[in-house]
């Protein structure tokens, strides 16, 4: 269920980002340039999906749609192939039911390489 109060979804995300912060995802960036506010929410999402733990990643699906949730996926960290395969087999199987998640990643990195190449 996602959460409709407004409040309640900026605080979710600031825990997220602090949570991302203690695990130093931003570690290239300049600590003073990254704040909640200028961190697009597929950034929010992917970034929580790849350095967090199950929890909090929990939490993404009570502020984001699902369909968010997928779409940042499919364009943040499926891309990455081989370097986050089995995080994203993983998600594939867990998060969005992939009955077959190997067969279901390559498939959408073909595709991702197609639209790159047309």
């Amino acid at each position: 269920m996602i959460i409709k109060n407004k409040d309640r979804a900026k605080e979710i995300k600031s825990i997220l980002f602090e949570h991302l912060k203690e695990e130093n995802a931003f570690w290239s960036y300049a600590p003073e340039s990254v704040s909640l506010d200028n961190i697009r929410d597929d950034q929010l999402i992917a970034l929580t999906m790849r350095y967090l733990d199950l929890d909090d990643i929990k939490q993404l699906f009570s502020i984001f749609s699902f369909n968010k949730i997928k779409k940042a996926w499919k364009m943040l960290l499926v891309p990455e192939g081989e370097y986050l395969y089995t995080l994203n087999r993983f998600f594939a199987w867990y998060y969005f039911k992939a009955k077959r998640p190997d067969a279901y990643l390559k498939s959408l990195q073909t595709r991702q390489l197609n639209e790159l190449l047309s």
